[in-house]
């Protein structure tokens, strides 16, 4: 099950993001700071990030983070899963994998296309990925930090 994430998560999402971003699946930590402001946008408005809290049994066992624009290359709105994150105790349940499946199959409306980044070493996220639907795209991406 999962629902929107609202302003009384809000301790037990800045647990799971501080969990996430200190663990395998990303390069680096983000500043504590970086999280409380996104939690912050979530609780001001959608127009750039939502957020849902994946839940089992009624406990918070995880989160998917999603930004979405405006892609000409789609032609019309692009959601890209920036986050998704399964505590350990409750991987294996299909949580995450529900989670994907479910807004795959029915996207917000105007929804174009539904992007995501994964390491090619996680090859159990690779192989999810992919009997979704999601097929890889053949360039690297970079950034600019500021």
């Amino acid at each position: 099950m999962f629902r929107k994430l609202e302003e009384k998560d809000a301790k037990v999402y800045l647990e799971m993001v501080d969990e996430f971003y200190h663990s395998d699946a990303v390069l680096a930590p983000v500043p504590k700071k970086y999280m409380e402001d996104t939690f912050q946008e979530l609780m001001h408005s959608d127009t750039y990030l939502e957020c849902y809290l994946l839940e089992h049994e009624g406990e918070a066992a995880g989160y998917a983070l999603l930004s979405k624009s405006f892609s000409p290359e789609a032609g019309g709105i692009v959601y890209w899963v920036e986050e998704i994150y399964v505590r350990e105790a409750f991987r294996s349940h299909g949580i995450g994998s529900d989670f994907l499946k479910k807004f795959a199959k029915n996207p917000p409306e105007g929804t174009k296309r539904i992007r995501l980044e994964v390491e090619p070493e996680n090859e159990r996220a690779v192989a999810l990925y992919k009997r979704i639907g999601f097929t890889p795209l053949p360039y690297d991406q970079m950034v600019l930090d500021y």
